[in-house]
């Protein structure tokens, strides 16, 4: 059975996190979407007012792949949420339970954190992604659609133009 293990991203692995990133774009097919540095983890993750967190997920000593949170507020249930901006598990190291390893870690962090709400999306068409949450009971929100406003449509609205 591998060992694997999960700790807190420290600044020294945001080459690390970016090359996870870039694998997930690629997997995504949006590579070319990337545009982030070393430099803008660095300040978006540790920063002291950063609000989202990274993890990072060794198989037999190893990197395997990472997480990125962040807490969001419930006003329904008066406390936080935790949401999983990304998580990703290199090819390799698929099957090893490290995926699920990282879902129990942020659980119990959301559970002892008080969270009302462990949440996350994933693309309609990552059917092995899909399969793989609702195996432990996650449940699509099919109500409720995603908005986005950037680059120029948020530039524009920001200006009121």
């Amino acid at each position: 059975m591998a060992a694997i293990d999960i700790r807190p991203a420290t600044e020294a692995d945001c080459a690390l996190i970016l090359t996870f990133i870039r694998e997930l774009a690629e997997y995504e097919n949006a590579l070319d979407e990337v545009v982030t540095s070393e430099e803008s983890l660095r300040e978006a993750l540790f920063a002291s007012e950063s609000n989202a967190f990274a993890l990072i997920c060794s198989v037999d000593d190893l990197p395997a792949g990472f997480a990125v949170c962040f807490y969001n507020f419930s006003t329904w249930l008066g406390k936080n949420g935790l949401f999983l901006e990304d998580l990703y598990i290199s090819p390799d190291h698929r099957g090893t339970g490290a995926g699920k390893a990282v879902l129990k870690h942020l659980a119990k962090l959301a559970v002892e954190k008080d969270c009302g709400r462990f949440e996350w999306n994933v693309l309609d068409w990552n059917k092995p992604a899909i399969d793989f949450y609702e195996s432990f009971g996650a449940v699509p929100q099919k109500e409720w659609v995603g908005y986005r406003l950037t680059g120029e449509a948020l530039t524009q609205f920001a200006d009121c133009k």
